[in-house]
């Protein structure tokens, strides 16, 4: 290779950061060598401290948009729930439950559909005042494209962080997604960010796209300045347009965490959809260069159960809430 991976990872360290043909060249590197470097950089830069969410499927299906992966779109044929928006009774509960299980730093409300309406919004920050008033877990949130008005009023509910994944890259969202763009969601990002709030974006990985896509997806997320960045891997659902591609390899996986991780050194790269697809439950992944996870149940899919989580974590290293529990890398 052009590019030694010790080099490039003690640029990294030094606040020196790799470009796209950089980062591609370095993809292919043996895979134990780069998940290693991504690791540490990872530890050095970010420490051992994970980050730790819970999701609530705050309302689900009766979607107008076609995203070839979704089990909630509402041209899909899927067996799955469809509920509106819940109460706030019912959002508060559930956000105080989470907020007191052990581990968790964060709590969202997902919901489908493009975006909320006004008063959608006003259910939702009514429940978020009532939890931040009532709790001291962090809030985020994920509604599609909000505008800046919108994100105003739930940061003042107490929301501090909000959710937009691009998905996939710029040249690959056509093949996804024909009812909102790419630069829909750029739009959405950027007015949250002129509302104060910081942004958790990420992708969907095995959904057809190429490996450069994912870099090229990690650039356009450095480039916005994502504090977060969840790396979903895509689990086939029947009825869905992509029911049919084939689970990623667990080594994929890895390798494009690691590469995530040297393009993005100081975010929080997090677990989320299809890490039960890994072998225990991607602790492997969680070593090559990953801080931060979602845990209990997903969207529409089941997801691990939290204490079993924090035991995963904590073995592998981890900080839970900042506090130190046993436990080694080892």
């Amino acid at each position: 290779m052009k590019i030694k991976l010790e080099e490039l990872k003690n640029r990294i360290l030094n606040g020196g950061g790799i470009n796209r043909e950089e980062a591609l060249e370095i993809s292919e590197a043996p895979l134990e060598e780069l998940c290693a470097a991504a690791n540490e950089i990872r530890e050095k830069l970010n420490g051992n401290k994970i980050d730790v969410c819970t999701i609530l499927n705050g309302k689900s299906g009766f979607c107008p948009e076609d995203c070839k992966y979704c089990a909630q779109a509402g041209r899909h044929k899927t067996n799955i729930e469809h509920y509106p928006l819940m109460t706030v009774d019912a959002i508060v509960k559930d956000g105080l439950r989470n907020a007191a299980a052990p581990g968790v730093d964060r709590f969202s409300v997902v919901t489908s559909g493009l975006r909320l309406t006004d008063r959608e919004v006003d259910v939702l920050c009514e429940a978020y005042s009532k939890i931040h008033e009532q709790s001291d877990i962090q809030l985020c949130t994920s509604n599609g494209l909000l505008n800046y008005e919108q994100f105003l009023r739930l940061k003042k509910a107490g929301v501090t962080r909000i959710h937009n994944n691009l998905e996939t890259s710029r040249r690959f969202f056509p093949q996804i997604c024909t009812t909102h763009t790419y630069d829909d969601k750029i739009r959405t990002i950027q007015a949250a960010k002129k509302a104060g709030m910081e942004i958790c974006s990420g992708g969907i990985i095995g959904i057809g796209e190429e490996f450069f896509d994912r870099v090229d997806l990690a650039l356009d997320l450095r480039k916005l300045g994502v504090a977060s960045i969840p790396v979903n891997v895509l689990m086939p659902i029947p009825g869905t347009p992509l029911e049919n591609r084939p689970v990623l390899k667990e080594d994929e996986i890895r390798r494009t965490i690691a590469v995530v991780r040297l393009i993005n050194p100081k975010a929080n790269i997090r677990l989320a959809g299809g890490r039960n697809s890994m072998k225990d439950c991607g602790r492997l992944a969680l070593l090559s260069g990953a801080n931060a996870s979602i845990t209990g149940d997903m969207l529409t899919t089941s997801g691990n159960q939290i204490k079993d989580d924090m035991k995963l974590f904590t073995e592998a290293g981890f900080r839970v809430k900042d506090k130190v529990l046993a436990g080694s890398a080892k």
